[in-house]
């Protein structure tokens, strides 16, 4: 993957998490009834989570603007994003979960992959002052 890509998978992460922190933090109880969901007892368990994307798409978008120099940070998307799908799928092979957070688990499994990609690609040259 070459950094032009890597910078726009970034980009593209951070607009996805930055929206659904967005929606989550003010539109979660229409959410939830949209989707016939029970909310949880309090907001607050649905407002941190929301605020955490925000805080992520801020770290994607510095990852954007310099790949190798923040690759570190890549490996923070990678363990959301298998956080994320790894809690779904296994809520969902083990006692259910509303269909709601699938499609979610499944576009953050396709994010895990790219993360992966983009980590290994984002190496510093050999001899450069990054290696």
């Amino acid at each position: 993957m070459n950094m032009k890509r890597v910078r726009t998978l970034f980009i593209i992460a951070a607009l996805y998490e930055g929206l659904l922190g967005v929606v989550f933090f003010f539109f979660a109880q229409g959410i939830f009834k949209t989707f016939g969901v029970e909310p949880p007892n309090h907001l607050a368990y649905v407002e941190f989570p929301a605020l955490l994307l925000l805080v992520f798409a801020v770290m994607f978008i510095r990852i954007a603007c310099d790949p190798t120099k923040n690759r570190e940070l890549i490996l923070y998307g990678i363990a959301l994003k298998a956080a994320y799908c790894g809690t779904a799928f296994w809520y969902q092979v083990t006692q259910g979960i509303p269909s709601m957070w699938l499609p979610w688990a499944w576009l953050d499994l396709a994010f895990l992959l790219l993360f992966i990609l983009a980590w290994r690609s984002a190496r510093p040259l050999p001899g450069s002052q990054d290696s």
